[in-house]
């Protein structure tokens, strides 16, 4: 017949020093459960049955939160992706390079506001930046470069003759460089030029900021700009 043996409790500091050390200890995750995962496995079949669950996720399958990129200063986070490579998860922005497309010129410019989205209106409240939605751009870098190359100003109708003196299609310039400029021909659409008069330009966003870290794009001319112009009026 064994003796009972009778275990004493470890001192009060023992135990405050063990429970310290379990405390400090990383660690997992709340709920590892409800990460996104674009695997089908944990999907029922097509006719309602719960399939069995015969391995873990796999980290390729994974999939990561949206950055719904909003239009504000400059912050960009790196994420390390599959093979090693970066990408760069724009979470503001506030300016991004757009080309004009007629005139074969890029400038970076600042982005205004977003004025409209095909697939949510909600995007467009909340300037949201994504791929394919139509923004406003400053114009001034564009005006700028078309006064300076054709020597004609840009939106003359609303513009004030004190901002003419000033611009660069009034500077005095060599016989021979005006030669050069009576050469070009720097027709602009009606549509665009009023807008030049504003000071803002209508543009598409072609990049992707939440995955590429840039907001680029497009001015939008001609029929594309008449149908944009035709959906923003429906929508106010």
């Amino acid at each position: 017949m064994s003796a009972h043996v009778r275990f004493d409790p470890p001192p009060p500091d023992i135990r405050t020093a063990a429970r310290f050390v379990l405390e400090a200890r990383p660690k997992p995750p709340a709920d590892l459960g409800s990460r996104i995962s674009r695997d089908s496995r944990h999907k029922r079949s097509h006719t309602g049955a719960k399939r069995a669950q015969y391995r873990k996720k796999r980290k390729f399958e994974l999939g990561r939160q949206a950055a719904n990129t909003k239009l504000g200063p400059k912050r960009i986070h790196e994420v390390r992706v599959r093979g090693g490579n970066k990408k760069f998860r724009a979470m503001r922005l506030e300016s991004g390079t757009y080309s004009w497309g007629s005139e074969a010129v890029s400038r970076s410019t600042r982005i205004v506001a977003v004025v409209y989205n095909a697939s949510n209106n909600e995007l467009v409240r909340t300037n949201t930046l994504v791929k394919g939605a139509i923004v406003q751009i400053d114009a001034t870098p564009f005006r700028q470069w078309y006064e300076n190359r054709y020597a004609k100003v840009l939106g003359k109708k609303k513009r004030q003759a004190a901002e003419e003196d000033k611009s660069d299609a009034t500077k005095a310039r060599s016989r021979h460089l005006l030669a050069k400029i009576a050469a070009r021909k720097g027709a602009v659409d009606p549509a665009l030029d009023s807008q030049f008069g504003s000071g803002r330009l209508y543009a598409i966003i072609t990049s992707r900021p939440g995955q590429s870290g840039r907001c680029d794009g497009y001015v939008l001319e001609g029929k594309e700009l008449e149908f944009y112009l035709r959906k923003i009026r429906n929508k106010k």
